[in-house]
Order: C-alpha cells, then structure tokens, then sequence
C-alpha cells in the first residue's frame, strides 16, 4: 500500500466523518452516514497499525446505533428497521476485518522484503542476477567487492566482463546454451574456474547458477565464491600428500632393510651374544624414530610386516625344499612345495591389492566408469578366476535370474564379488558349498553370497566394516582386515546398500546396486 502522511489521513477520516453526518442529519439519511464511515474505515488502510481502523469501526458502530434512534419513525416498520440496523453493522465489521487483512498482507510483504533485501545485501557470497541477453541487472556488495568495482558500477555491464579475455568469446556460447535449456547446477566440476578482477588480476572461483522466470524474460542468478585460499589449502595437501608418499616410500625401503637386518641378527644370535645386543641396540634406535610417524603410517607398516613376514618364510622354506626333490618318483613332493609358493605369492598379490585399493580409496582418485555387460560373462569370468583359491571339495554355485544385462561399473562390482567370495572360501570348511544368487532387475542389482563357514560373533558385528578390524574367531587365518572395508567403499561409491546375516554356521552378505548410466 501506498506511504501516505498518517496525520493527513487521519484529518480527512475525521472531515468525512463530520460530513457524512451533517449531511446524514440534513438530509434525514441513515445511508448517507453508513457510507461516509465506510470510506472513513477503508481510509484507514493507509494508516499503521490496527489501532485507528479498530477505533473507527467501533465509533461507527456506535453513531450508527445513535442514528438508528435519532431517525426512528413510528410509521417504519420496526423489524425492518432493526434488520437494517443488523445489516449496517454486519457490513462495518467486516470492513474493519478487511481492513485488518489487508494490513496484515502489506506486513507479511514488507517483512519478506526487508529480509531478502538484507539476505542480497549481506550475503558473503557474491551474487550477480543477470538478463536473457547476459547483461548484469543487480550485483551485491559482496562481489563489487570481490572483484573491485564501485556500488552499482557493474549494472548494465555483459556478463562476460567478469571472465579472464581469454575466456569472454567462447563463454558466449555457453550462455546461450544455459539460457536454451535452463537448469539449476553448478559450474567447474573437474575442472578449475577463473574470474577476472576490473584491474584484470584473476582469481579462482566456484560459480554455482540458478534462474526464475518473471513474465517471459529469463533471469539467471550466478553465486560467486572466491576460492583463492581454498586453492593454496588444496595445494599445501598436494605438496604434504607428495611428501607423505615419500616418506611411506622410505617406510618400506626401512622395513625391508629391518627385515634383512632381524633376519641377520637371528642367524648370528648362535655365534655371539654382544653381536646380538649390538642388532639389538639398533633395531632399538630404528623402532624409536617410527613412533614419530603418524597412526595410519604405523599401522600399516605393522600390518604389512607382519603379513608379509609369514608368506616370505613360507616361500623361502618351500623354495629350499623343492631343491631336495630332484628325482622324478618325488615329483608329488616338489608339486606340493609349489602350491605352497604359489599359494603364499597369491596371498601376498592380494595384500598388495587391498593396501593399493584403499590408498586409491582415501585419497578419492577412484573413477567410476560404467558400462554395460553381460551377466552370465562376467559370472562366468569370476568363477574361474575363483577355482584357484576353492579348497578341497568347496565349489560355488551360482544362479542368475532376471535382465541378462546391466550397468554399472565391472571393475569395482568385480572387486566386490571376488572379496566377498574369497572371504567366504577362506572362512568356510572343505567340502562345503559356496552360493552366488544374482537377481537382475530393470534398475537395479541384488548379489547374495552365503557360506557355511565359521560365522561371525555377535559381539564383533558392528565394527565389521572398520579398516584393520578383524573378528576374534579368525585370529588364526590370515588375512588384513581391508576387504570389507574397501568392498563397503566401493558399494558406497557405486550408490548401493551392503548388509549381512550371520551365525555359527552360515553367514549371507547382500549387495544392493543402482543402475548407473554408462559413460563410456
């Protein structure tokens, strides 16, 4: 509603008021009044608060009822005469009502106002609303500031002048993709933004853009961030992840060498005692200057020392061994130090793989890629890549029901089947089954693998999914504690559920996949 001098209105109330009742009077008309008091309430629209429109409504229902007294006439019928009275009041009352709606809306309005205008004004990100034709229509406080102009220099300006000039040309058609097919997103994602200042410095930036319809102009807002110490954040990380790598590259450098030197210190510990408390004394010294390393770094090279340790043993007995063998009729011998190798190299490649897979994994450099394949293939596939590792009597029975193909990454659905079933190869006895159910739907995945192998304590079943953790009734199997944690990654990464059952006896894990659009 319009700002209009209250006192004038209310002067002007008070003269409508009078003349409406001298006429009323004159003239001997009781709807002469009604009307000068109604104009006189919806007067008061223009005045604030509710007081004067209360105050005018109530005084006219008073006068009114004077007036009903004043013209009574004996030749009028009374009832009709009271029906009008109802009438009149009926009609004041609802326009005080009215009146107070009215003024309520103009609240709410002027509220919501004040608080996007506050919300423009203050926000700390920098907002630009441009037109269909690009150019700049309002831009506040915070990216005049950002990017060095005076209040309301930017207003009139293209769009473009913002970007580096390398950029201005080829932003043009992006613009008019956007304004061709309008959606609210945001810009940059793998790849770096740069703005430039009015002094033509640049900056990085992350540009988020959004758009609304007034009529049949398209306006598109751009939310600006600069991004310039997140930038010099990121490149510190990069710099310390570098150097971390280094420094785990020189862990396992040292770790070979301890094992080299532990391995010396053993076979001379028969020879000489002061050579041994010599060996002592520096493997002292070295396990002094790892407790400065940090937790993860120390746990692995534990974990990988000692994982390592029993397969490299196993190796080097078995690959003596087999030298003792040399006769033909002992071939069933040497073939059984061979598996032994073999067996422990497997062991040590697929530690390696869970070590490489959860580096990827915390350092975010996995990349989805899908694609779709054939089910019964890639089934196929994994079951003779599994037979290797299958102990006496184990077999895996698969079953495939549903769409014959699906969509989503191969290589970590690969990495997430072919975990679950060496865990439920290696923790289930020979000559018990391993099932593999597959349920393909038009949008989704459902793998089930069931063993009957030890089981898992209810005790441990929380931390299942926790890195290094592993149950207390498996203590005696190798292993590292990194599968379910890298398979729980993967589906976590490819949009899926992962869930499990289990008891003495039987153990069911359940992988729930989306369908992923290919990209390829």
């Amino acid at each position: 509603m319009l700002k209009i001098n209250s006192r004038i209105i209310a002067l002007l109330v008070f003269l409508i008021y009078a003349v409406a009742i001298s006429l009323s009077f004159v003239f001997k008309s009781y709807e002469l009044a009604v009307s000068g008091m109604l104009i006189a309430i919806f007067l008061t629209a223009f005045i604030p608060g509710r007081g004067s429109t209360l105050l005018t409504g109530l005084v006219s229902m008073i006068v009114l009822t004077g007036l009903v007294i004043f013209f009574k006439d004996d030749q009028v019928d009374i009832r009709k005469a009271l029906l009008s009275q109802i009438y009149s009041l009926l009609v004041i009352l609802f326009s005080v009502v009215l009146i107070f709606y009215l003024k309520r809306l103009q609240q709410i309005v002027s509220y919501g106002k004040v608080h996007m205008t506050s919300l423009f004004e203050n926000a700390t990100e920098g907002i630009i609303v441009t037109n269909g034709t690009g150019k700049i229509v309002l831009a506040n406080p915070s990216v005049e500031k950002m990017f060095g102009y005076d209040s309301n220099e930017l207003t009139g300006y293209s769009i473009e002048v913002l970007l580096p000039k390398r950029f201005q040309h080829g932003h043009v058609h992006f613009r008019n993709s956007f304004l061709q097919s309008p959606s609210n997103r945001s810009m940059g994602k793998g790849r770096d933004l740069f703005a430039a200042r009015k002094d033509e410095t640049e900056f990085p930036v992350e540009i988020s853009l959004s758009h609304y319809k007034q009529g049949n102009d398209i306006f598109v807002i751009a939310f600006i961030v600069d991004i310039t110490a997140r930038k010099v954040i990121e490149n510190k990380s990069q710099e310390q992840r570098e150097e971390l790598e280094k420094i785990s590259d020189d862990i396992r450098k040292l770790n070979t060498e301890l094992e080299k030197k532990v391995d010396e210190r053993t076979k001379i510990l028969k020879e000489a005692l002061a050579q041994l408390e010599h060996s002592q004394k520096e493997l002292h010294k070295s396990l002094e200057k790892e407790k400065h390393l940090n937790e993860i770094k120390s746990r692995f090279v534990s974990m990988a020392s000692h994982e390592f340790r029993t397969p490299l043993s196993t190796i080097l007995s078995s690959a003596t061994l087999v030298s003792k063998y040399p006769n033909t009729e002992e071939i069933e011998k040497r073939e059984k130090h061979i598996r032994k190798i073999k067996d422990s190299v497997g062991y040590m490649n697929e530690l390696l793989e869970d070590f490489l897979s959860l580096g990827k994994l915390e350092e975010g450099k996995v990349i989805i890629n899908s694609s779709r394949f054939c089910l019964a293939d890639f089934i196929e596939d994994i079951e003779d890549e599994m037979k290797i590792q299958l102990k006496k009597g184990q077999e895996i029975i698969s079953t495939t029901q549903g769409e014959a193909f699906f969509e989503t990454d191969k290589r970590m659905l690969k990495n997430i089947i072919l975990n679950l079933l060496s865990n439920a190869i290696k923790f289930s006895p020979e000559g018990s089954p391993i099932d593999l159910l597959i349920s393909c739907e038009a949008d989704s995945l459902d793998i089930s693998i069931q063993d009957r192998g030890l089981g898992i304590p209810e005790e441990d079943q929380p931390f299942l999914f926790s890195t290094f953790f592993r149950a207390k009734n498996v203590m005696n199997i190798q292993g590292t504690g990194l599968g379910l944690p890298i398979v729980k990654r993967y589906t976590d990464l490819l949009g899926g559920t992962i869930s499990f059952k289990s008891r003495e006896g039987f153990t069911s894990f359940s992988v729930i996949l989306p369908k992923l659009e290919s990209t390829a």
